[in-house]
């Protein structure tokens, strides 16, 4: 499996073609307590960089963006009975979609784990 993260704070693991997705914990700091989140409905096609995903906190409401383009197979049903899920595990339990690659060279424009934690040593 392959880790990779957006300079929006989406992180997408990988396993062949399906791919997990969901927010950074730098994300999740920033929002505060989630008392919200909208996932995507099985099916549905996003292409990188479409509005996927809702989450609202205390402080803000924010889209979670497809940090790459395929056909969804679930969103995580969890989410809606304990949104706080993304706080206490943002980068595991609390993922936001799974979904089957339709165009796995976009994995080439996303930073590795190391690399966006440098990145975020720059903010």
């Amino acid at each position: 499996m392959s880790l990779y993260f957006t300079k929006d704070h989406e992180w997408v693991e990988v396993d062949g073609d399906s791919a997990t997705v969901g927010i950074s914990d730098h994300a999740q700091q920033a929002l505060g307590d989630i008392v919200f989140a909208e996932v995507p409905e099985a099916g549905r096609q996003v292409k990188k960089g479409d509005e996927a995903a809702v989450v609202e906190s205390v402080k803000a409401a924010s889209d979670v963006y497809a940090p790459v383009s395929g056909v969804v197979t679930h969103g995580n049903a969890a989410l809606a009975d304990d949104p706080a899920l993304v706080n206490r595990e943002p980068e595991g339990a609390g993922w936001f979609f799974k979904l089957t690659l339709t165009n796995p060279a976009e994995l080439d424009g996303l930073m590795s784990e190391n690399d966006y934690r440098a990145w975020l040593n720059t903010l």
